[in-house]
Formats: C-alpha cells, structure tokens, sequence
C-alpha cells in the first residue's frame, strides 16, 4: 500500500444469524481504524450461504450497525449479487493452469476421509484430480474447481496483532474455489470483494487466522496486492472459556433492550482487547482520536458485566436529561405492547432526571424508578409500600398535607415543611418521609422524594396523598 493512499477497511458478517457482540466489536474497530485515518469504513453482507442466510439477519445487523452508531460509506455490498465476478476470477485461474477440475464423488471424498481418520491423518483432500487429464472422467460429469495450492514451504501471514505467523503449505490442500453447481465458495468470494472493493486492511476475528493464509494462495496467485492483516483475539467469558450465551454472547440488540446505552458499548467493546494506558472512561471521539492497530492485545479479553453496569452507570449520569428523556421514550416504544408517553410525562421525566439518573445502572432501573411519573393519579401499592402506610401512618399524612400546601412547592420549601412538622410532632423526618413516599409512589424507594414532588406539581401530588390519608 502506498503512503498515500488512505486506508479502506471493511466490516463483513454472515446473515446466519443476528449481530453478536464479538461481531460488534470487529465492527467498532474497523470503524475506529477508518475514523482515525481518514479512511473509508465500507459494510459487505457475505451471504453466499444463501440457504442459511435471511432477511430478517441481515435487518439484525443493519439496525444494531446503527443503533451502535457505526456509519458506513457508500451502499450495503451484497456479496451473493457478486458471484457471477467470483465464478469469472475460478475461471481464469483454470484456464490459467492455477486451477484445476476435481471430479472426485462424494462418495470417493468421504471413503478418502475415512482412510484419513482410520490412519490418523489430517482431513485433508488428497490432490487425485490436480495433475490427472480432465478427458479420463465420464462424460458431463459434475465437477468442482480447485485451486492448485503450493505443496512445499510455507505461507507466512505476516499480521499487525499476532505478528508472523507460519502455515507448512503441505497441511494446506487445494481449497475448492467453485461447487459443482458453479456457486462461488466464501474463500474466493472474500478475496475477490476485498480486491475489488479496495481493502487495505483486513481487521478481523482470530478465528479467521487460518483463512488467512488460505485466501492468500489465491492473492498470490491472482498477483493481487495483500492487504494488511490484523487478526483480534476473541472475546471469552468471565471464567476464560469461549463465549457462550450464557456468558453474554447475544444480540448486540440484546444489550440494547437490557438497558445499555450505545456510547457504554461502544466504550465496552473498545476496551475489550485494547487499551491506552489506565483510561477506562474513553469517549468516541477520544477512541477515535487514539485509536490504532498496535494497541489491540495478543490474548482473549474476557467478559465483565460488573465493569460493563459501572460504565453504563457512568454514561447515564454524563448523559444530558433530554437525551435520557429520548432514550426512555423509545425503550418504552420498544416493548410489547408499546407505551407511549404524553408530553406531560416527557416534561416530568425530563424534570425529574437529575434525581432519577444517579444511581441508575440501565435505562431499565430508570425507567422503573420513574413509572409513577408517567400517568396521574393514585398509586397501586407494591407490598413494600402497603408495610409503610399502616393507620398511624396514613393518620400522619392526613396532618402533614396542610403544613405542605402552605409553601412555594418548591423541593427545598417542602423539605422544609416536613421538618418543621416532624420536629412539631416529635417524630423523625423519616416517619413522615416514608408515608409520603409510599402515597406518592406506590414503592418504598424513589428518586428524592421532596423533588420528585415538585416535579409532580401541587395539585397531582395533593391527589395522591390524599387517597391514602385518613
């Protein structure tokens, strides 16, 4: 690659299934890697296994690219719609003597794999069709292409992350470039795009290392320019072992309807298996600024969901009220069936939010903390609520009322209130509080109440308290 030339990288899932979290990650690094070079950030949907691939993945990922806020240049680059370019590059390599027509059964290929495993050998095709003459198989009989691989030395991938890394050619046999009903592989279809869309660099899952090297036979083959390779360690679960579901490995969307801000899983997913010093708190534009392949660690990074709660917790409360009231609003939007909030309730909620977000950790624990604030009206009580409000306690809302409704309304004028009247009484603010909050909640914990009162207004909060005086 010249010195000149501003690297183009490129994101490129499966639509087997939906975007996972390691797949994310990939994605945020391309995206970073583009950001901080000026590059271009391109998205490639390798559906060439068209049987497995669906409409409903590909939507997947498109709308967890987007909700991660992870923009690609230019039009969603289907690779099925390509596999007439993949069957004309299969062609010239035969026609090239590169390449050659394999007419081997299945049934021979599964009695050569038996052999294999009896004898203890790798799995690996034997090479029958590389140098035989084409004219001995039975007319118009099926055949696949494969490449004619190098079978002495060594293929080096030379790799950013994990350095030089060595493959015996003898242990990489002649992959099949084209099936019998002349469709592409995915080994020849990635070269191909990668070639024809410009990549510079590929920046990828560990578990494409082996590909690698494969896919290289090809490059070198076609005389094609190698990108740069950088092969990122997976991502492990908490006890060191493969991520699994139970471990996290869900939907990036997932994350998402759990409550998890996307500038938390941008931040997330960037520290696991890069770093820049001791920051933990890194901003996107800080990640964009830094960003850069060398930092990415050799090792698999491993799953933390205290770490990912006290980050979202972080995020919420940095968070302005108004983009908060935003994010609760389409969380609700989200559920089954979806509620909807009036402007009466945006208002408070927005009101309200610089009590609501502090010890929030998802967008779930706040929107559970605010629902009373969403409808008016007496509160159903929870079981924690009804313990607070026994006779005595409903005798002292009934004596409270009237010491309240004689201030501005204001959260300080109220705390006041309550004070002097707890202090008139002989009792602690907190058996008049605890009443007051029940009533006015439903629950036995809230946002600070005397605030969460003002935002309610005198009239609504009057209401409340009332239905449980006595």
């Amino acid at each position: 690659m010249s010195d000149n030339k501003k690297p183009i990288v490129r994101f490129a899932p499966s639509p087997t299934g939906y975007l996972h979290i390691g797949g994310a990650r990939t994605a945020l690094f391309n995206w970073l890697f583009a950001k901080h070079t000026g590059g271009k950030f391109l998205l490639r949907i390798e559906d060439t296994d068209h049987e497995r691939s669906t409409p409903e993945a590909v939507e997947a990922i498109l709308k967890g690219m987007e909700w991660m806020g992870l923009d690609w240049e230019g039009q969603t680059i289907y690779q099925f719609a390509r596999a007439g370019r993949h069957r004309e590059i299969a062609e010239q390599l035969l026609a090239e003597g590169k390449a050659y027509r394999c007419f081997a059964t299945a049934q021979e290929l599964e009695e050569m794999r038996a052999r294999q495993r009896e004898q203890k050998l790798p799995q690996r095709y034997d090479g029958r069709w590389r140098d035989r003459d084409p004219a001995e198989a039975p007319n118009d009989a099926p055949y696949v292409i494969r490449i004619k691989a190098r079978q002495t030395g060594e293929t080096v991938v030379n790799d950013v992350v994990l350095g030089r890394v060595r493959f015996a050619n003898d242990q990489l046999d002649d992959m099949v470039l084209l099936r019998s009903d002349g469709t592409p592989t995915y080994m020849l279809a990635v070269v191909v795009d990668d070639h024809d869309m410009g990549i510079t660099h590929v920046i990828r899952g560990a578990d494409h290392l082996n590909n690698a090297a494969r896919q290289l036979q090809i490059i070198e083959q076609m005389g094609w320019q190698i990108p740069i390779y950088a092969h990122v360690p997976l991502i492990h679960g908490p006890d060191g072992a493969k991520l699994s579901k139970r471990h996290g490995a869900l939907a990036i969307e997932a994350y998402r309807d759990m409550g998890y801000l996307p500038e938390t899983m941008r931040n997330y997913l960037l520290r696991l298996g890069w770093s820049h010093g001791d920051h933990e708190t890194i901003s996107t534009q800080q990640a964009i600024e830094w960003f850069n392949l060398e930092s990415i660690g050799k090792s698999p990074a491993r799953m933390d969901f205290k770490k990912l709660d006290n980050l979202n917790g972080y995020y919420i409360r940095e968070s302005s009220d108004d983009a908060l009231t935003a994010e609760i609003v389409n969380f609700l939007a989200r559920e089954t069936p979806p509620r909807v909030l009036d402007m009466k309730a945006r208002q408070r909620l927005t009101s309200a939010m610089r009590g609501l977000k502090e010890r929030a950790k998802t967008l779930i624990e706040l929107v559970e903390a605010a629902d009373f604030l969403y409808t008016d009206g007496p509160r159903s009580l929870d079981a924690t609520a009804e313990k607070l409000l026994p006779s005595e306690s409903r005798s002292i809302l009934s004596r409270v009322i009237p010491a309240l409704t004689q201030t501005d309304w204001s959260g300080p004028a109220l705390e006041t209130a309550a004070r002097n009247f707890a202090t008139s009484e002989g009792l602690k603010l907190g058996q008049v509080a605890q009443p007051l909050r029940a009533a006015l909640t439903g629950k036995g914990t809230s946002p600070p109440l005397f605030e969460m009162m003002s935002v309610l207004g005198r009239e609504e909060t009057l209401n409340r308290l009332w239905a449980y005086a006595v």
